[in-house]
């Protein structure tokens, strides 16, 4: 099929676009998708969370009131790392059945992928719903774009459901953990390191933090999809001189949630637990999201991907995506996540994208597109 062809090569178009995040810089990039939506009959907004950071919203209308399907995705992309690539991050290279670059499986060929199925469905004559496309910038950070979309109010109107286009194989995802981000600080009091009881250690301090921590315990069962909620300690920093007492330390906590975990009471619990020794800031908070899996749109999803691979069976993702703002913001309507990218190739040194996915994808999206809009 024509399209199939055409995803490699507007994947291979996307990854020239270097949207390493920091600092981003997704205008280009956000406005070349958009020119070729425009051209589809899809009325585009842009939106910038700040200079050169620009979101893309992309909508064709149906002819009832049944609300327009989502699909969305982000540009942006993660740094390249310090190992050098053995591939042009950017070059867009093909070896066999796999596509290089930074950006192949997280996430431009489900973007790529998602706007070929969008101009696909602009061609139904008899379409009665319509399709919105909403491409993130600042996903890597926490889900920046989709935040000021979801607070300008009246940016991103109804969706009747959602498909997230992150890396799953293109296996569909129910729902994925939300993350609290937490870095909880201890203090203490400095004094030469020859003298170290005139002082009070904050290194010491901390330790102590981290022993409790590790033995932390939930007060929620595991979701019957997700599993428990976890917490990672993932950085630890203090002290400015090996020959003094440190009189400050930083730990780094990773809390991932299961849907209808409230993080308020998970903020409150550890802070509890920990006898007030330590002062908190909130880096990172966005919650889980979770759609029933016997849900009908969900199983005709399933029923859609059974011709590409074998019948799904109902998971979820331990990693957030920007479904966690975007699936409120439009009041909680059915959400998937799917996409031909391989999870564990993200973020990784000489990331790849299996060509085969992005054309598997681009069909499916395209079925998808076509079940929502003419029925």
């Amino acid at each position: 099929m024509k399209i199939n062809g055409d995803a490699l090569s507007l994947t291979i178009k996307l990854l020239s676009f270097n949207t390493i995040n920091p600092p981003g810089q997704e205008n280009d990039c956000a406005r070349f998708i958009g020119k070729l939506l425009e051209d589809g009959g899809f009325k585009t907004t842009y939106h910038e969370f700040s200079k050169g950071r620009t979101s893309l919203v992309a909508r064709l209308e149906g002819s009832t009131d049944k609300p327009p399907i989502c699909f969305t995705g982000h540009i942006d992309t993660v740094p390249l790392g310090t190992v050098k690539w053995q591939k042009d991050p950017f070059g867009g290279e093909i070896d066999g059945n796999k596509l290089y670059g930074r950006g192949s499986t997280d996430m431009k060929s489900g973007i790529a992928a998602m706007v070929l199925a969008a101009l696909e469905a602009a061609k139904i004559q008899s379409r009665k719903s319509g399709i919105t496309l909403v491409i993130t910038a600042g996903e890597e950070t926490a889900c920046q774009g989709a935040h000021y979309l979801a607070e300008l109010g009246n940016v991103l109107g109804k969706a009747g459901a959602i498909v997230v286009g992150e890396p799953t194989s293109n296996r569909p995802l129910v729902g994925h953990k939300g993350a609290l981000w937490l870095e909880a600080c201890t203090t203490g009091v400095t004094a030469h390191g020859s003298m170290p009881d005139q002082g009070t250690n904050a290194i010491y301090a901390a330790a102590r933090i981290v022993d409790k921590l590790e033995k932390f315990q939930f007060s929620i069962p595991p979701h019957p999809l997700l599993g428990p909620p976890t917490l990672n300690v993932g950085t630890i920093s203090g002290g400015m001189n090996i020959n003094s007492v440190p009189d400050k330390t930083t730990i780094g906590i990773d809390i991932r949630t299961v849907p209808g975990q409230c993080h308020e009471n998970v903020f409150k619990e550890l802070q509890s637990y920990l006898e007030d020794k330590v002062e908190f800031n909130r880096i990172v908070d966005v919650d889980g999201i979770s759609t029933d899996p016997q849900h009908e749109w969900i199983r005709q999803v399933f029923d859609i991907m059974e011709n590409f691979e074998e019948r799904p069976v109902p998971c979820g993702a331990t990693y957030f995506t920007d479904g966690s703002v975007l699936t409120p913001a439009f009041g909680n309507p059915p959400t998937v996540i799917l996409g031909p990218g391989k999870a564990a190739m993200a973020h990784k040194t000489d990331e790849f994208c299996f060509i085969s996915r992005i054309e598997d994808a681009t069909g499916a999206y395209t079925e998808i597109a076509r079940q929502w809009c003419d029925v």
